[in-house]
């Protein structure tokens, strides 16, 4: 939660005068970029800063948790496309909010807060939090707004955040001013996220499974990016070794009402647990024996796969975003669209036995401690913001 303390001034003991940062972002949706500003802001020193939270569309269902930290949200109401109303309602609110710095969150929030922030005359951040921008996940709306941004970036932000390594590449492609960018990545509460035998037996029991069973796992909706048919691929080839292992799949689209996915799961049914969107992702990351990400384009810095090294889980991942820098040596990282090598990765994983695993998940969970620690990484932004202050 927000820290309650009062910060004092060292020369009398009145209140110091809190930073007030307004975070923009383009909608309060379920994703990566919408749950690390949720984090950011449980993690935020209250003793020093105040924040308030605008989405440009909605609020739900992420600007409810918001709110129950205690942090004001509101909603900008956009439609598609924003009106010239939108803009200067916007501005009006930023100004009128005794802001010292303004951070914006994701392509349509930069460029939209991003000119708000400036006509307020406010200091602003943008956000970048995707790889490689690409029509058939993002959308020709994006990507346009990109090209506009990259052109802008030079004037508009102050600084610019990166959550990944690959973002900065990507984006530096795209033409955004390279000297502005730094890295802040995705931080993890390892507080929330741990290795929970509890969650191991309780989701065994919930598949009907035995309380030993050896269970692989993906979460990730069913898009193109995170490459199911890569996935099941190589999971029929651990099937001809590992018999015996079950396979856990969730997120939107998952379902057995999905044809394509019946397809490529064929005769072996009985071996796969598909769960469609669930709100429990720590409980069912922290179950799994083997946590993978089969994706073939667009990552950045993908959470469930450090949700899963948190846990104490260790990952296999195809080299795409910034998967290996975060894996390290503390699980496998092979080639996109190679279910040979997926498929071996995962084998070598589940023939080191529970004591191995055991071993490389401890390693997962320290590698996590020393780079992706979330208190660590609220520090960075808070950091950024006092410079952005002065």
């Amino acid at each position: 939660m927000i820290a309650q303390a009062q910060a004092h001034a060292s020369s009398g003991g009145a209140p110091a005068r809190k930073l007030r940062v307004a975070h923009v972002i383009t909608d309060l949706t379920t994703g990566g970029a919408e749950m690390m500003l949720l984090r950011l802001l449980q993690a935020m020193d209250g003793a020093r800063f105040e924040a308030e939270v605008i989405s440009l569309k909605q609020t739900r269902p992420v600007g409810d948790r918001i709110a129950a930290l205690g942090v004001p949200v509101r909603a900008l109401g956009m439609k598609r496309l924003p009106s010239p109303g939108d803009v200067a309602k916007l501005v009006r609110w930023l100004r009128g909010g005794r802001f010292d710095v303004v951070q914006t969150w994701m392509t349509h929030a930069d460029l939209i807060g991003g000119l708000a922030a400036k006509a307020a005359r406010l200091p602003v951040a943008w956000g970048l939090h995707v790889g490689k921008l690409e029509p058939r996940t993002h959308g020709w709306t994006a990507l346009a707004v990109a090209h506009v941004n990259a052109r802008l970036s030079r004037v508009v932000p102050d600084r610019i955040v990166c959550c990944s390594e690959t973002t900065v590449v990507e984006q530096s492609r795209l033409g955004y001013a390279r000297h502005k960018m730094l890295v802040i990545p995705n931080g993890f509460d390892l507080d929330a996220l741990k290795p929970d035998a509890a969650a191991r037996a309780s989701v065994r029991a919930e598949l009907g499974l035995a309380p030993d069973a050896l269970l692989v796992g993906q979460v990730g909706r069913f898009h193109k990016q995170k490459d199911h048919q890569n996935f099941f691929a190589a999971a029929h080839r651990v099937l001809a070794r590992f018999p015996s292992v079950n396979f856990l799949l969730c997120g939107r689209d998952v379902t057995w009402e999905n044809p394509q996915l019946v397809e490529w799961v064929g005769g072996a049914r009985a071996r796969f647990h598909v769960l469609g969107e669930r709100q429990d992702i720590p409980r069912l990351s922290a179950a799994l024996d083997v946590a993978c990400s089969s994706s073939s384009f667009g990552e950045a810095f993908p959470l469930v796969i450090g949700e899963a090294m948190a846990a104490g889980v260790p990952c296999v991942v195809t080299d795409c975003g910034d998967s290996a820098l975060m894996v390290g040596a503390t699980g496998r990282v092979v080639a996109i669209r190679d279910p040979a090598a997926f498929a071996g990765a995962v084998e070598e994983l589940l023939a080191l036995g529970a004591g191995g695993r055991a071993a490389l998940g401890a390693e997962a969970r320290r590698r996590v401690e020393e780079r992706y620690e979330l208190r660590q990484i609220a520090a960075r932004y808070h950091a950024l913001y006092q410079e952005l202050a002065r």
